[in-house]
């Protein structure tokens, strides 16, 4: 039997989904998430690795992005997702992202859980600019995110994704995904950024 391979990445985060700012999936203050705006997420979430590694594979420096779509009334597993691997990664460093962001190998990234229908694993061009404010999202052709402009909110907001303890900023949005069978196109939505940390 193989031995649990175990990993620890850290780095920042941002993402852009159709709903409207404040994303009602987002924990705000004390008040938990709940349903998306309008039924169907349509989604691009990225992340940009600035410390990790796998066993004694080092990921630092390396970029992932998932684009995808999920319904609230489908049931439990309700996510179809294309997860993107930072072009520049060696074949370990690719194959243990690969494990990492399928959930494969578990731990704290809780949403791979739902991925009930992975399109496919592959290779991108992922350029990100997680600057404050200035937000951006470019897998080669097939996504792009960029942040409008911050959202005013009195109080804490944060996601399930990066995890609720790591807050961050809500922002106005606009984000497009052409890589089929997934083809959206939205303006003016919302974004999220912060930190995050992952460990099995």
């Amino acid at each position: 039997m193989d031995e649990p391979r175990t990993y620890h990445i850290a780095g920042s985060y941002y993402e852009a989904c159709n709903c409207e700012a404040v994303c009602p999936c987002r924990r705000q203050g004390e008040i938990p998430g709940g349903r998306s705006t309008y039924g169907d997420c349509d989604f691009l979430l990225s992340w940009r690795i600035t410390k990790g590694r796998m066993d004694s594979i080092d990921l630092s420096g390396l970029s992932v992005s998932i684009a995808g779509t999920y319904n609230d009334d489908v049931g439990d597993d309700i996510w179809s997702v294309f997860i993107y691997i930072d072009e520049t990664a060696t074949q370990p460093q690719f194959d243990a992202l690969s494990q990492i962001f399928s959930g494969q190998t578990g731990g704290n990234l809780g949403v791979t859980a739902n991925f009930s229908r992975i399109l496919g694993i592959k290779r991108a061009e992922i350029r990100l600019d997680h600057t404050a404010g200035v937000e951006t999202i470019k897998v080669g052709t097939s996504a792009s995110a960029q942040v409008v402009r911050d959202f005013e909110f009195d109080g804490l907001v944060s996601c399930g994704i990066p995890g609720h303890d790591h807050p961050g900023q809500e922002s106005v949005s606009s984000l497009t995904v052409e890589d089929a069978p997934l083809a959206f196109s939205y303006s003016e939505r919302c974004g999220f950024a912060t930190d995050f940390a992952y460990w099995n």
